[in-house]
């Protein structure tokens, strides 16, 4: 859980007004300094190194944040980085957020919400691919 940055180049919140995102993991606002290196990093799924995709929806979620900060330490950047996520999720429901909820907390760390939009979806680009993770992270330039 080590960034890459020495300090955080952006601030997560929650404005006053919109209801507590914290229980689910994310927060509602993330600014970023001017002058911070963007990378954004592509979707990414539950599939290993050798294109295996485990039929288990939590395995799947496991192996793509491992897959995520595996691209994000190709660029120099670690999971603390992180500012925003866009989360796409087959055959949605509550008991899977609550496991990417989980996942994401043992990826990322309790204390590390990002801004983030969950997006429920009939199906991805592989057969039998149940959850895909894109994000963007700001480091010092």
């Amino acid at each position: 859980m080590n960034s890459a940055s020495p300090r955080p180049v952006f601030a997560l919140s929650n404005p006053v007004g919109l209801y507590d995102p914290a229980p689910n993991g994310y927060s509602h606002l993330a600014q970023v300094e001017a002058g911070a290196r963007w990378i954004l990093v592509a979707g990414q799924g539950g599939e290993t190194a050798d294109g295996a995709l485990d039929p288990d929806f939590r395995a799947q979620v496991r192996q793509a944040m491992a897959n995520l900060i595996t691209a994000l330490a190709a660029a120099g950047a670690g999971p603390r980085d992180v500012v925003k996520f866009t989360v796409l999720v087959v055959d949605h429901s509550h008991e899977r957020l609550h496991v990417f909820g989980e996942e994401l907390v043992a990826a990322f760390g309790a204390d590390h919400r990002p801004a983030c939009t969950l997006i429920p979806v009939p199906r991805l680009a592989l057969d039998g691919m149940l959850f895909e993770i894109e994000a963007s992270a700001a480091v010092a330039a």
